[in-house]
């Protein structure tokens, strides 16, 4: 492949689904740990959950100046819910089961701090976020 046949959609190698453990005291009938299952998202859909994300905040030294910023913890939250597939974090039973409402705060109310920020990271990992462009150039090579 040369030129631009290389970027056609169907040459694209797609990025596969990531089935990983989150947590220990998830466990099958077997008493293995069950496997999450985490996608990656389009472009578009990250940026609708950063517009969702965004909060007004003072200038510093300016009288009612305002900046838009992305809460960060807000924005991580539900992009590592929109990332879910396996379990169904909008399963109303599930939700019900931890008295919670939505996505992201189900996955805060099943997971520990720990476990949590270690699922963030695996969801930043799919999506490209932890891979500088030296890597992801090297990662292409091979």
């Amino acid at each position: 492949m040369s030129g631009l046949s290389g970027f056609l959609r169907q040459n694209a190698v797609p990025v596969e689904n990531m089935k990983t453990v989150v947590s220990g005291r998830f466990l099958d009938e077997d008493k293995k740990p069950l496997l999450w299952e985490i996608k990656c998202i389009t472009p578009a859909e990250d940026e609708q959950i950063r517009r969702e994300c965004l909060r007004r905040a003072p200038v510093p030294g300016q009288k009612g100046q305002f900046v838009a910023e992305v809460d960060a913890d807000l924005y991580m939250g539900r992009l590592a819910a929109k990332c879910t597939v396996f379990p169904d974090l909008n399963d109303k039973a599930l939700q019900d089961s931890y008295g919670v409402m939505g996505a992201d705060s189900l996955l805060k109310a099943m997971l520990t701090p720990g476990e949590y920020a270690g699922y963030l990271d695996k969801v930043q990992e799919l999506n490209g976020f932890d891979l500088t462009m030296d890597e992801a150039v090297e990662q292409a090579k091979n």
